[in-house]
């Protein structure tokens, strides 16, 4: 049996008709003969979505109880062992009630479909993992259920049901999507016009991608090579000339005429590894790319047009965006060049050849120099070879006389030449070429010791020579030529290698197994350009902005800030030292301790290009680090009002309802209902106090200023205190006689304790005790509050102790998750910790772990006389505070 198909109904938002839509397609499928069962479906006490229900079977849920609350959920294994043709699953990013087999539904999906059964489901935009952080941006809600995008792509069809924003909302004003009483509130928070209209445009966007995708595996499919206009797509064939960054920001205004477009930058490399291209170029150019919002790539062929329009044809172009070719008019008679080849053979993609500086230019004498390629003392040798060897040649032919014939003579000419070529490169070789025929000519030809030939063969055989001597001193230079630049790439690849470890690991964030930091990755980059050169330091200088770009500011130290700098003592300006390079506007790498060669100039770009994305990166990582405190706290202020708003009314509604009962006039209350109800408002008052005693002890802890009063406190003492406190409660205390006092602040110790109680306490089965134990272990004192509930996962552990946490509580009713947040951080703040451990048989165990007293006296004591809390302690209040700050939201209690 195969797999069954999956179908997926996409929506913006809820209420827009995902559930009907799948219904109603149920139905048709039923009224076709198709065996079609509900598997699970959400209505909503709507009624038009209820009828579509009747006339369709339903599987039963199951029930699961959670928390001492019945919950039902949907049955997998009875809808694979009904075995129905077709399941109908509503809400795809569903979180299944802790208990469960699979913790989504979609995990139950997947197992329906691998029975061969198809399924047709549902889902929000507003769940799907990619964009899940968008939509909370734009809506402030934060989404907990979701589902990966790669289960909704690997649908057979997605489906959007679409509906303006305008139509929805008056469809909320009607009463269909939710209850009248919740309408306004609805209207004015999420389902806003502009929320509305932005999830409705994430909608369509993933699902355009989406069918972008079942596009091009269709086109491969069906081996479909020829482009399909069916989205605008621009591509920039980059060379990593000057010229690149004119033809990206061409690329980028040509895609902007079009919403939507895309700009794609392609730079072709040579498959044998040698590459004429600026690295540094190339990723300034590729920073460009990605800036506008586009995408770089880099692709291998021996031959560029063909790499070009087949990388063109493969992301389905529609345009291609060249520079005019840079040789002269010269070289272009006997090639027509990249350009002129692609836009011949582009077929429908629109070439479009855009001019620039450097079109036309021709080789420069310095790049024709450099295609020499060899050393000038290995040119002058060869000069000098040729200048002795040849003479000695003709003398030494010359004195065989007619022993030797003319073919000899000029094989011999001819290997001197190879020889001069191998020695000292092409320019040598041509003139022992030249000079090896006058020679010939002169010593060996009719009529001998003058420059005139008589024989027209004796031309012929010559003028091959020559021909021959210049191909094979050519062949050869270049083979030279190219084994130095094979050489030249394997030695930058390699300090290009060492310069991406470098990156990679030299981040500064990991401690060195001596306890320091390691170097970050700007300094990494510096100290391996300062080894790899032999160099005596390397400064990484930046001009004021105020100062202008003149030579005069090159010299001028005022003008430049030293921003990092390895090795000895820092260059004040770019002058100061042998090479200096421009990585942009005002940064300014600076090389001190010898002159570096000019070949070596295209590597030291790449480190500088490196070295300005590491401190930008720097830059915006202590940025970052400097606003995180305003983000914790505007988070943890977005948490609070979302956490209490439930919490404070509840309380403060129940005593305004106590009181306005006792003072109606219409209504005589009995002693004892007077007595039952003013019993009512004072634990609704009590429960408001408690709630804004953790609020207020959570905002001192966070700002640092908990007064800490500690001094010795007996375990005895103060478990009985809290339990008499809490009211009744099912625990036993097993303290041994004996057990050492511990040194805490007896208030705060008795909020840990009665927080951690209240927490078991309300997890523990019925007529199951909660337990208590005491022990001491060498100079601390442990606390131990064990219940049998449910326990917590391992993996889950740390959350519990984030405020305004819950782990995933479908209700608001039992506090704001602080109860474990506050105990840990009281905890620690008096120099005791908290740790969760699992109870043997089942259940969790808290183990409060506090110091007994130290021998040696207190450093220091309060105006009242009690001890103020060490540095230390107050270390750890700090990184307490420090690590609430980095969460707005936490986890409940216990799960």
């Amino acid at each position: 049996m195969g797999r069954g198909r999956l179908r997926v109904y996409l929506g913006a938002a809820p209420g827009v008709g995902k559930t009907y839509a799948m219904l109603a397609e149920g139905g048709r499928r039923r009224a076709r003969g198709t065996d079609v069962v509900i598997g699970y479906v959400e209505t909503h006490n709507r009624p038009k979505t209820a009828a579509l229900t009747e006339d369709l079977e339903t599987i039963p849920r199951r029930t699961l109880r959670y928390r001492e609350t019945a919950f039902t959920e949907m049955d997998a294994d009875a809808v694979i062992a009904r075995a129905p043709k077709m399941a109908l699953v509503d809400e795809l990013a569903h979180t299944n009630v802790p208990g469960s087999r699979n913790a989504k539904r979609w995990q139950d999906i997947e197992e329906i479909l691998d029975a061969g059964i198809d399924v047709i489901t549902t889902v929000n935009v507003q769940h799907l993992d990619s964009v899940n952080d968008v939509v909370e941006q734009i809506t402030g809600v934060p989404q907990r259920e979701t589902v990966p995008d790669e289960v909704v792509r690997r649908a057979g069809q997605v489906e959007l049901v679409d509906m303006t924003p305008e139509a929805l909302r008056r469809r909320m004003a009607h009463g269909n999507v939710y209850a009248p009483e919740k309408v306004d509130a609805a209207l004015g928070n999420y389902f806003r016009i502009g929320n509305l209209t932005a999830l409705r445009e994430l909608a369509l966007l993933w699902l355009a991608d989406k069918v972008d995708d079942q596009l091009d595996r269709y086109r491969a499919d069906h081996d479909i090579h020829r482009t399909w206009e069916a989205r605008e797509r621009v591509v920039v064939a980059l060379t990593g000339g000057p010229e690149g960054e004119t033809l990206i920001r061409r690329a980028a205004r040509i895609a902007d005429r079009t919403k939507g477009a895309d700009v794609l930058a392609v730079h072709v490399t040579r498959s044998d590894g040698l590459t004429d291209a600026d690295p540094a170029s190339l990723t300034r150019q590729r920073d460009l790319v990605e800036s506008l919002g586009g995408s770089y790539h880099q692709v291998v062929g021996t031959n560029v047009p063909d790499a070009v329009l087949d990388f063109a044809s493969g992301v389905n172009a529609t345009q291609l965006v060249l520079g005019a070719s840079r040789r002269g008019r010269l070289a272009q008679l006997f090639s027509r060049g990249v350009g002129v080849t692609v836009t011949a053979r582009s077929g429908p993609i629109d070439v479009h050849l855009v001019t620039h500086e450097e079109a036309n230019q021709g080789h420069r004498w310095k790049a024709l120099r450099e295609s020499w390629g060899v050393p000038a003392r290995r040119r002058n040798l060869g000069f000098a070879v040729a200048v002795t060897v040849l003479p000695l040649l003709a003398f030494l032919l010359d004195g065989l006389d007619d022993s030797v014939s003319l073919t000899t003579e000029i094989l011999v000419f001819q290997a001197a030449v190879v020889v001069v070529a191998v020695i000292g490169g092409l320019l040598p070789a041509l003139f022992a070429a030249i000079a090896g025929t006058l020679l010939l000519n002169y010593y060996f030809t009719e009529p001998r010791h003058t420059f005139m030939i008589s024989d027209p063969e004796v031309i012929f055989q010559l003028g091959v020579y020559v021909v021959v001597g210049v191909m094979v001193s050519t062949i050869v230079d270049r083979t030279a030529h190219r084994a130095r630049e094979a050489a030249r790439a394997r030695a930058d690849a390699q300090a290009l290698s060492t310069l991406a470890g470098d990156i990679l690991r030299g981040d500064g964030t990991d401690p060195r197994p001596d306890g320091r930091r390691a170097p970050g990755a700007l300094d990494s980059i510096l100290e391996r350009l300062r080894e790899t050169y032999a160099l005596t330091s390397v400064t990484l200088l930046e001009r004021d902005p105020d100062e202008p770009d003149t030579p005069v500011t090159k010299r001028d130290p005022d003008a430049w800030n030293v921003v990092a700098n390895v090795g000895g003592e820092p260059c004040t300006t770019p002058a100061d030292g042998e090479t200096d390079i421009l990585v942009d506007d005002t940064l300014a790498l600076v090389l001190h301790g010898r002159t570096l060669p000019a070949s070596d100039r295209r590597v030291l770009e790449a480190f500088a290009a490196q070295a300005a994305v590491a401190l930008r990166q720097r830059r915006l990582a202590e940025t970052a680090e400097q606003v995180r405190p305003l983000a914790a706290a505007d988070k943890m202020r977005t948490a609070l009002l979302n956490a209490v708003s439930h919490d404070l009314r509840t309380p403060l509604a129940s005593a305004k309802a106590v009181v306005d009962s006792l003072r109606s006039p219409d209504v005589t209350w009995s002693p004892q209902d007077r007595d039952e109800l003013l019993d009512t408002a004072a634990q609704s008052l009590d429960r408001l106090d408690r709630l804004v005693a953790n609020l207020l002890d959570m905002s001192r802890l966070q700002a640092g200023s908990l007064g800490i009063s500690l001094r010795t406190v007996a375990a005895e003492d103060v478990v009985p205190r809290v339990l008499a406190d809490m009211g009744p409660a099912e625990v036993q205390i097993s303290v041994p006689d004996g057990l050492p006092e511990m040194r805490a602040d007896p208030a705060l110790l008795e909020r840990v304790l009665a927080n951690l109680l209240t927490n078991a306490v309300r997890y523990n089965p019925p007529g199951e005790p909660v337990l208590v134990t005491a022990s001491s272990h060498a100079d601390r004192i442990e606390l131990r509050v064990i219940d049998r509930g449910p326990g917590i996962p391992p993996e889950n552990r740390d959350r519990v102790f984030e405020p305004f946490q819950r782990l995933g509580d479908r209700d608001n009713t039992t506090g704001v998750g602080l109860g474990l947040a506050l105990a840990r951080g009281l905890a620690e703040a008096m120099g005791g910790s908290i740790a969760i451990e699992e109870t043997p048989g089942g259940g969790l165990t808290m183990v409060l772990d506090m110091p007994a007293p130290r021998a040696a006296p207190p450093a220091g004591r309060s105006p009242s006389g009690e001890h103020d809390a060490d540095p230390a302690m107050l270390d750890q209040v700090a990184a307490w505070r420090d690590r609430i700050g980095d969460h707005g939201e936490g986890q409940r209690d216990r799960p």
